[in-house]
């Protein structure tokens, strides 16, 4: 099989790697490599800021008009671009085909058409008189040039939430892909290039010390960062060195809060399709469920039967749920959580590797677990749904604050007094009722605690790449 060769793409072409190095790009289906991608060093880094801050000038001061106008043709490139997305995506992430295509492409295209009409409506205080003979009125410009790292999970996905808003508010990017997911984020370049000036979005590829030369060299204004605590952490302790803004979207351990009343079929349901989702490698997944003592054992019998019913398969699958984990690595990872399982906790389906190629993981269910067990405190970021029992409502309420993440939760009950109690309690940034995963482009997505800073999507996020300047007159005879 002749392997692609994968390059970097920096103002508005392909260019490789100064010191041609490069690394292997496995799919994840098949557990072969199909290709390679550079590994990305000081000069290549360098390069790429000096095109983005050679382009912001000019970017910057182009009207909202024109910037708005450049993302909706985007969009629409990327729509008729899908099965090409796609079959990138898919290739890099083992994916679905057809779930991709269905349940990725559309919010993309939305998002960017959502960033387009952003672009045009920021907002700002009232210019006013707040002090005699002189009068106020509030800027609101781009930052500059935006450091952004994405993740494996969502590669295309997560670049759109990246370099939408920054280029929607007048920024320029350079932008670097997971080293095991680099081909659709490329892509998206290569069709922006029709659209944008030379230098405004840029990609290069690498391992974690490019991640490392980005955050570190002087020309960015911001860094963002969708990944790991771990990661978040580094990026932010460097980028505090250099005074740079920051904004992160790191992991999370979503509880998933079942109360007595709730339909027992229906939550199941909805609960291992956001559970199962992508492997379950999501940091929003509906992975940790808390149920009511008095429906637990009818709802984990529920839950049990509807991951047995739930497919992993490979990208052609058509009747794939999910396609593999993302690497050896991660398969490993996760089978690590099972096979640490408590005594005191029952695997109730799954738990184990599906065939021999590539990196597939049973649907799994995990009952009895207690509090303080790993697979409740920690981010497994696998199709591992772990299940626990509580006796009442401020019990469910200490277990589901009670870890570092604070990203994304749910409650699922008929009381509209308890949903309203729970909803304002829960210390997390993103709060379902009687469902869990759907994002809106018009919301705003992002945690607290260790689940990071910042917000993706929305206006909120629009301005997090901006800056506020006040300008005062005087005006006085």
């Amino acid at each position: 099989m002749t392997r692609i060769r994968l390059r970097n793409f920096i103002g508005g072409e392909y260019t490789d790697a100064k010191d041609g190095r490069s690394l292997e790009v496995v799919d994840p289906s098949t557990g072969e490599v199909y290709g390679e991608a550079p590994i990305s060093g000081a000069e290549d880094v360098d390069a790429a800021f000096r095109a983005a801050d050679e382009a912001f000038p000019a970017w910057r001061d182009a009207t909202p008009k024109d910037r708005s106008l450049a993302l909706l043709k985007f969009a629409d490139a990327v729509e008729a671009r899908a099965d090409d997305l796609v079959a990138a995506e898919s290739r890099d992430t083992g994916k679905p085909l057809r779930l991709t295509l269905e349940e990725e492409i559309p919010p993309m295209v939305d998002n960017l058409r959502f960033f387009a009409g952003a672009a045009r409506i920021l907002e700002g205080k009232a210019s006013g008189e707040y002090m005699a003979d002189h009068t106020s009125t509030i800027r609101r410009e781009p930052i500059g040039v935006c450091a952004q790292v994405t993740p494996w999970n969502y590669p295309m996905m997560m670049a759109v939430w990246k370099f939408g808003p920054a280029l929607a508010a007048g920024n320029t990017v350079v932008l670097k892909p997971s080293d095991t997911t680099p081909a659709s984020t490329l892509l998206l370049a290569e069709i922006a290039a029709e659209f944008f000036p030379p230098g405004v979005f840029n990609v290069v590829c690498g391992d974690r010390d490019t991640g490392r030369a980005l955050v570190e060299h002087p020309i960015p204004q911001m860094v963002s960062i969708t990944g790991s605590v771990r990661a978040g952490m580094e990026v932010a302790a460097s980028a505090a060195r250099d005074l740079k803004r920051v904004h992160l979207e790191l992991g999370g351990k979503a509880p998933v809060i079942v109360f007595d009343d709730a339909d027992i079929e229906a939550a199941a349901a909805g609960i291992a399709g956001a559970g199962y989702f992508n492997a379950g490698q999501d940091c929003t997944a509906a992975t940790r469920v808390l149920v009511a003592e008095r429906l637990a054992d009818d709802f984990t019998a529920a839950l049990a039967e509807a991951a047995k019913g739930t497919v992993t398969g490979p990208p052609s699958d058509e009747d794939a749920d999910f396609g593999p984990v993302n690497s050896q690595a991660q398969l490993e990872r996760v089978q690590g959580f099972l096979d640490r399982t408590p005594g005191h906790a029952e695997v109730l389906a799954g738990g184990r590797r599906v065939g021999e190629r590539g990196y597939f993981f049973a649907p799994t269910v995990v009952s009895g677990l207690r509090q303080d067990d790993e697979m409740v405190q920690n981010e497994i970021f696998g199709p591992v749904i772990t299940v626990q029992r509580f006796s009442d409502e401020q019990q469910a309420l200490t277990w589901a604050n009670g870890v570092k993440y604070g990203l994304s939760a749910s409650v699922w009950t008929q009381n509209h007094g308890r949903a309203m109690r729970m909803t304002k309690a829960l210390d997390f940034g993103a709060v379902w009722v009687n469902t869990h995963i759907p994002f809106v482009s018009e919301m705003p997505h992002g945690g607290f605690k260790h689940s990071g800073y910042g917000k993706d999507m929305s206006m909120y996020g629009v301005e997090d790449y901006t800056r506020i300047k006040h300008v005062m007159h005087y005006i006085g005879s």
